[in-house]
């Protein structure tokens, strides 16, 4: 068991180089496929959630990433599968590690409960990738994200408002057009 485990961890290990040194050789990749490609590897980073909110913004062959996340591996493997794209020569990593506080792991909780069960927003909170995101910091609340219309953001904001123990909330939601 352990032997097969470590020819599969070699096996992935030798393809990611191999990836990394054509992402080298490919440099002139369209902006849009790259924004599919860059996009497409931060949602699908394993441990991304609802707690966590990324961005990124590309300049010629260089990728800046922002946003917020609970734990540091995210924040590391996200710049790494990023410079691994092909065309991708470097990774600016501005995300933030969210700091550690009970006070807003439990307003975390609080707010999950609040937001997603409310009417039928129970809908954002299904599948991999979450369409609204909680980020609580120092006791105040920011949702990210995409909603399909101005209640459901209306809604999400008012249930946010409603968790105790909180300090402010800004809605940061955009309508899905």
């Amino acid at each position: 068991m352990k032997k097969s485990m470590l020819i599969v961890l070699l096996s992935c290990l030798a393809v990611s180089l191999l990836a990394s040194g054509m992402a080298r050789a490919q440099v002139n990749i369209p902006v849009t496929e790259m924004e599919k490609a860059v996009s497409s590897a931060l949602w699908k980073l394993p441990h991304y959630g609802v707690f966590d909110s990324l961005a990124f913004k590309i300049e010629g062959s260089t990728v800046t990433l922002a946003g917020q996340v609970l734990i540091p591996i995210t924040k590391d493997d996200a710049s790494r599968r990023v410079k691994a794209l092909p065309g991708v020569t470097n990774v600016i990593n501005n995300i933030e590690v969210l700091p550690l506080s009970d006070n807003d792991d439990s307003i975390r909780i609080r707010a999950y409960r609040a937001i997603f069960s409310t009417g039928d927003l129970f809908r954002y909170s299904m599948g991999a990738d979450p369409t609204i995101h909680i980020i609580v910091k120092n006791g105040r609340i920011t949702l990210e994200g995409v909603v399909s219309s101005k209640e459901d953001a209306a809604l999400a904001l008012l249930a946010a408002r409603g968790v105790t123990g909180t300090f402010g909330v800004t809605s940061n939601l955009k309508i899905q057009n």
